[in-house]
């Protein structure tokens, strides 16, 4: 068994913050080295990070405060929005919003330490003052304490825990590759007209023949309809937060994707949704039980055929020349049922929901196991950083 001491941040971490450059844009940014912000940080679902959407120029980084962090340092947003964690590739800068942390190797494993204040969050973000916005000073990060074994099992900790997130970053790269591939076949079938003819050739390029439409020239047999040709279009219902459940079953997906979870559900099969009410423009696909809110567009595809076709075909709509809002953005049913669509034909249409289908099994199953692993890993990380479970415990993990 493992002895566990305590010890203040600053006894195995140096503590350092970031920096703001010159306001001279043109000079001393688009750079070569790595700037990072907590924007970049937003919604960021992966450890390692290795740059932004930012580089700093060396003149730029002589100009400001900020200093060129070394591999495996840990980048802790301080500021508003507290909380924000990633561990940096490669050599990397940051803004004024980080307090960032190199380990030292003869005491801690960066891994580790990673873990140990994703653990720690909430009790981190706690220390946060200020009027206009929170902030964590750089003395407060330094004199936070925390109980951490002997290296080695710091190092075995780390590697059970990083086992997970290392599967579920894959699983979400082979998503992510997935999709892409199949935005790239709707592409080449629906807009270049290269679907498989009768002898498995790309009909336009072998000289299939092509006709005149409102819509410019489309494939012989094709024609041309309206969206509600397609699609039943209704409104999901809202429901009072104050209802949500922690244990709840089914989703309740807003404009903006999962709001919280519910006892019951109003959709169940494939269905494609949209925002309604201030967000437009984000389309996704639910295939499961769940309850849409009322600021959430519902279309259920007519047929099967008519099933990935439709989600595609709406990711292509211009939803800004939808928007009815005055105060606040807004689209109706009545604008989304009249968009003017393409319609192939149904031997196309079936060919395609068949390889949609199969990229559609692989996503949910990649989803499926991602959700099983990340209920293992936030059940194990709290007890192995805490020392309630020994590592010698852990047996038979994914």
């Amino acid at each position: 068994m493992s002895e566990w001491k305590e010890y203040r941040l600053s006894d195995f971490c140096e503590v350092i913050g970031g920096g703001t450059p010159s306001t001279k844009v043109d000079k001393y940014f688009n750079g070569g080295i790595p700037w990072i912000t907590p924007r970049d940080l937003t919604n960021f679902n992966k450890r390692f990070i290795s740059r932004g959407e930012r580089n700093i120029t060396e003149l730029g980084l002589v100009n400001s405060s900020a200093r060129i962090l070394p591999k495996n340092s840990i980048l802790l947003t301080s500021r508003a929005p507290i909380g924000y964690l990633a561990i940096a590739e490669n050599q990397i800068t940051t803004n004024q919003g980080f307090k960032s942390l190199i380990v030292n190797p003869a005491i801690a494993d960066f891994n580790f330490v990673f873990y140990l204040i994703k653990s720690n969050i909430e009790k981190i973000k706690s220390f946060g003052t200020g009027t206009t916005f929170a902030e964590i000073s750089g003395s407060v990060v330094k004199d936070l304490k925390f109980s951490i074994p002997d290296l080695p099992t710091q190092t075995a900790i780390a590697e059970i825990l990083s086992s997970l997130d290392d599967k579920i970053e894959l699983n979400n790269k082979i998503n992510q590759e997935l999709e892409d591939l199949a935005q790239t076949l709707f592409k080449r079938w629906f807009i270049d007209f290269e679907f498989p003819n009768e002898n498995g050739d790309p009909y336009k390029s072998s000289g299939g023949e092509m006709v005149d439409s409102e819509l410019g020239e489309i494939p012989k047999g094709w024609g041309v309809r309206k969206f509600e040709n397609i699609v039943k279009i209704s409104t999901g219902k809202g429901v009072n937060k104050s209802n949500f459940q922690v244990d709840g079953e089914y989703p309740v997906i807003g404009a903006n994707g999962i709001m919280g979870f519910y006892t019951n559900y109003n959709i169940e099969g494939f269905r494609v949704l949209t925002g309604r009410v201030g967000t437009l423009g984000t389309v996704r696909i639910s295939n499961e039980k769940a309850w849409t809110s009322d600021n959430v567009l519902i279309c259920e595809p007519f047929y099967k055929e008519y099933n990935h076709y439709s989600f595609f075909i709406m990711k292509d709509f211009d939803f800004n020349s939808l928007n009815r809002g005055s105060t606040q953005p807004l689209i109706t049913q009545s604008d989304l049922k009249l968009q003017t669509i393409l319609l192939p034909q149904k031997n196309i249409l079936t060919l395609f929901q068949n390889q949609m289908d199969y990229c559609l099994s692989m996503l949910e199953n990649n989803y499926s196991e991602n959700k099983n692993l990340i209920k293992i890993r936030d059940t194990l990380l709290p007890k192995l950083i805490s020392g309630e479970l020994e590592v010698s415990q852990i047996q038979n993990l994914p």
